[in-house]
């Protein structure tokens, strides 16, 4: 297959798949290239990490979900002196809000 006098561009290789318009000279990009999928090996995509838990969270060694404590950003004056001592770092997630976290980061196991 030739390109049309004036364009300038080389054929593009083989590779048993046509133009969808033969108006026009198409791109041929080497990222477009590789990024096709491979037939031979067909791999899932990879899951993303919601970035504001792993800002948030971080997973234990026995697999436990650890925050930081909540209801210290302000306010502090009403606040007893037990509440704000009890509230010192962080702490441990309950089973269903540590399913939900884990949700959001796959490959923190």
């Amino acid at each position: 297959m030739a390109n049309p006098p004036g364009f300038g561009l080389a054929s593009p290789p083989d590779r048993g798949y046509t133009r969808a318009s033969t108006t026009r000279p198409a791109m041929w990009h080497a990222e477009s290239r590789d990024n096709r999928p491979n037939e031979e090996d067909p791999e899932m995509p990879k899951m993303k990490t919601k970035s504001s838990a792993k800002k948030r969270f971080k997973v234990t060694a026995k697999g436990r979900v650890v925050a930081g404590q909540a209801g210290k950003r302000h306010g502090m004056i009403k606040r007893s002196t037990k509440f704000i001592r009890t509230a010192r770092g962080t702490t441990i997630l309950s089973k269903p809000d540590e399913k939900t976290v884990k949700g959001y980061m796959p490959y923190a196991r």
